[in-house]
Order: C-alpha cells, then structure tokens, then sequence
C-alpha cells in the first residue's frame, strides 16, 4: 500500500473517530465511515450497514416511560395474601396496547388462523364462549352473541386462556412484520407511495440491502434483526410492567423533582372510584361491582352503565393513555404466580418466569393443600363482577394458564428496543 493510501485512510479515520462532521455517530447516522476502521461502509470491502430511523410504529401500542417506582399493594390486604408487598423497583421504558384485545381482534385472528393453519388449531384457538353460562342466570344470550355479533366488535375478548392469549401475540407478531416486510418489498420495486419501509426509495448499494454480518437472499432483504425492518415480539406484559403501566404516577410528577411525593389507590388520582371534577362529576371511573347485586345502578340514573364488559374506550384513559386499566376485564400477565415474588425476583425488570428459588415441589398441589404450580398465571386489574378493591394496580391473583374465565381479558406489550427513552 502506498503513502497516499495511507494517509487516505488516516484522515477519513480521524474525522470519523473524531466526528468531525455532524457530531459523534448515532444508531440512526451510522456515518459513511467505521469509527475505529475507518473503512467506508456498504462497499465490497466494508460491512453492510442498514438504514435505520428507529422502531417502525406498533399497531395499537403506547409508549410507556420507564423509571423508578414503588410496586405494591397501597390497599389494605383484605384478602390476607401478604402477597405483594411494597418495594422499590426500576423498570426499562415499553410499549403496551392502548385498549384490551378485543372481540373484531380476535375474530380477525380466527380468519387468519383458519387461512394459515390446520383445523385443530383453529379449534384451539377458539375461545370458550360457554364461562357466559351459569346453572342459575339467564345468561345464554351472551353465549352465542357475545363474540360474534357486530354490535360487541369492540367489547374485550373473553373466555381466552392464557395459553391462548400466549398464541394470539405469537400471530400478531407475525402478521405485523409479514406487512411491515412487505411495506419493504413494494419499496424495492418502486411500487409503494411511502418508497420502502420507512418511506424512502433504496438504491442500488443502499445501507439497506443487506444486514450488518448478513448477506442478501436472492436479491432481497432478509427480515433480520440487524435490519431493523422488523418490531419486537408483541407478548403479555410482565406483572412489573402492567402494575407500572396502570399506576401511570408520570401524571403526578413535577418537572425537575425526583421525589414521588403522590401514590394512587387507583390508575386515577384521589381515593375515590367516582369522578370529582367537571361534566363527569360523580360518574364512576370504571366498570366493576358497586356492591352485592348492584353491577350498574337503576334505570333512568345509571352509572357506569355496564352490567357486564363495555366498550374498550369507554372510561377515562390514565395519564399513559391506557383505558381500562382497572375494572372491564381482569387481564393476563407474563409471570407465574408465587406469594413471595416481592421478596426474591430483581429490582431491575423484574419477573418471575419460573419456579427458581421457589419450587412448585413445596406446595402440596397433590394433597389439595394448595393451588400453586408452575401452570398458575396472575392476573391483575379487577373487572365488571369484581368490587372495587380489586381495581387497585397492587391487588393480584392467579389461575390455571389453560383456564377461562367471562372476567379476564389481555392486552399485548413489546419492548422498547434499542433506546433508554
């Protein structure tokens, strides 16, 4: 190699090391150059490097900032659990659905899944519309209307395992990025208005074409990782995320003031279920059981006016912008259920995935002298047959990952990848 080609090399490394157009480089703007190299990117000697704007935009999702908090029941315990204790916790920054699945989501789901798959697992993924029967109610409408007839599209899906709801953002997951791929393709072709996946043309050679440490298949894109033309796994949120996500104390905080001088009983402020202020004065905040047999008030006045779910947009979002976060429906989360999870999971994300340092062993589930194994699943958020205690985001119980109920629903979350913000 001769002095000039060295001294070429030298120079378009220290502009790069030293940033010396556009300051330092960013996940966005990669820079022309490798900064400890100085060899030039997407050449035939240089690594393909993406082009990358950030996480394409999550059908349905809020962007939830993370921080410190304080996760624990602020109720008193009156079901006597001891289960959730109060404790300081960190939690990275998510995204979580704005509303509860719903009815016209999970229909749609079922359209796909018989087109795709197998008829057994089309039957699977049908939720059980019999948790509306019961021996002594005349419940039976909502048996067969309550999923399919247009006039509940909107009302949270029901009757839906946790394994089931597992499935559904296994689907969704990929149904987003099979169209956010295909938003790519069209891109390549020139025939999308946008131009690609992030609303420009590629060209020949662009950082596109190919992944860091990947090559192209068969003249297209890989959907990859180190592309960035794909969004994170939808999934439930753990336990931490949704009690978090509910508390919403973003709503409370001065700006410039670390110290969280308000705690909430509720996704709301006050310690009340009604609203104090404005047009909506007195009005209930959510949908649950005001007390023995009254799920809605009396004809002429009623109040929350729902005798069983409503519709997913119904109440006030929390200062998230999340709805129904309490009451509506119960709703799945990630974690197994164990009563001393405050006690042993991180401060850091937690989340208790399996029976570590807990093992299912130590409860006689066999001798009927408890319910705990690795196949119970907490739900949180209380719903239209619960009272209000159980609205409270600190409040938690458990059922069998395969059991359904008429009062738990979910929602989907997704990591905020690549970003502390």
């Amino acid at each position: 190699m001769n002095f000039s080609k060295y001294l070429r090399f030298a120079v378009v490394g220290a502009c790069a090391l030293a940033a010396c157009k556009g300051g330092p480089p960013t996940a966005t703007k990669p820079g022309k150059y490798s900064s400890t190299t100085g060899i030039e990117y997407n050449t035939e000697e240089g690594m393909k490097v993406s082009d990358y704007q950030g996480i394409p935009e999550g059908p349905g999702l809020v962007f939830i900032e993370g921080g410190r908090t304080v996760l624990g029941s602020a109720e008193e315990d009156v079901a006597m659990t001891h289960d959730n204790i109060e404790r300081t916790v960190t939690l990275a920054s998510f995204y979580m659905d704005e509303a509860e699945v719903a009815n016209i989501h999970w229909l749609e789901y079922l359209h796909f899944v018989r087109k795709d798959s197998a008829e057994e697992f089309y039957q699977s993924a049908l939720p059980d519309t019999t948790v509306w029967a019961r021996e002594l109610s005349f419940n039976d409408p909502y048996v067969d209307y309550y999923l399919r007839y247009p006039g509940f599209r909107y009302f949270p899906v029901v009757g839906v395992s946790w394994l089931q709801a597992n499935d559904y953002c296994t689907w969704r997951t990929a149904k987003v990025n099979e169209r956010l791929a295909g938003e790519g393709d069209e891109g390549d072709s020139g025939s999308s208005k946008g131009g690609g996946l992030f609303g420009r043309k590629k060209k020949k050679g662009d950082a596109g074409d190919a992944a860091e440490g990947t090559s192209e298949d068969g003249g297209k894109t890989k959907i990859a990782i180190e592309n960035g033309n794909t969004l994170p796994n939808y999934r439930l949120p753990t336990e931490a995320e949704w009690e978090y996500a509910a508390q919403a104390l973003i709503g409370t905080q001065e700006t410039g003031n670390e110290n969280q001088e308000n705690k909430r009983i509720y996704p709301w402020d006050g310690r009340q279920v009604r609203n104090p202020y404005g047009k909506g004065m007195g009005q209930f905040l959510a949908n649950f059981k005001r007390g023995r047999g009254d799920y809605a008030g009396i004809a002429g006045s009623l109040n929350d006016g729902a005798m069983i779910t409503e519709y997913i947009y119904n109440y006030p979002p929390n200062d998230y912008g999340l709805y129904n976060m309490s009451g509506n429906v119960n709703e799945w989360v990630q974690d197994i259920y164990r009563p001393l999870s405050y006690e042993d999971v991180e401060d850091l994300n937690p989340f208790r995935r399996n029976g570590f340092l807990d093992p299912s062993e130590k409860y006689d589930k066999k001798g009927y002298q408890s319910l705990i194994d690795d196949h119970v699943r907490v739900y949180k958020g209380g719903s239209w047959r619960d009272v209000a205690y159980w609205l409270s985001p600190g409040t938690r119980r458990f059922m069998a990952e395969d059991s359904a109920t008429a009062t738990i629903g979910f929602r989907c979350a997704m990591i905020n990848a690549g970003s502390n913000k």
